[in-house]
């Protein structure tokens, strides 16, 4: 029994000083480098939402092309 309540607590452990890393890198990943977006409505069309669809596109914004300004004609740019 004792070695079961070793082993819950080792699990545990584990999984915390696993979160405590993987939290913040994820953050800052999302913050610095990329994040997913959904593009819902007519705003978009017809580069998203085709046809006039009720279902949304889901889109990966670049945030690390931004920050040497390297925008192009013909790229799409979001705005908070």
């Amino acid at each position: 029994m004792a070695q079961t309540q070793g082993l819950g607590k080792r699990y545990i452990k584990a999984f915390f000083k696993g979160f405590f890393v993987a939290v913040p890198i994820t953050v800052t990943f999302l913050d610095r480098v990329a994040c997913v977006a959904r593009v819902e409505g007519a705003s978009m069309q017809p580069s998203l939402n085709p046809g006039g669809r009720q279902a949304s596109d889901v889109v990966l914004l670049n945030h690390w092309s931004i920050r040497n300004y390297d925008v192009q004609r013909g790229d799409i740019v979001s705005l908070v």
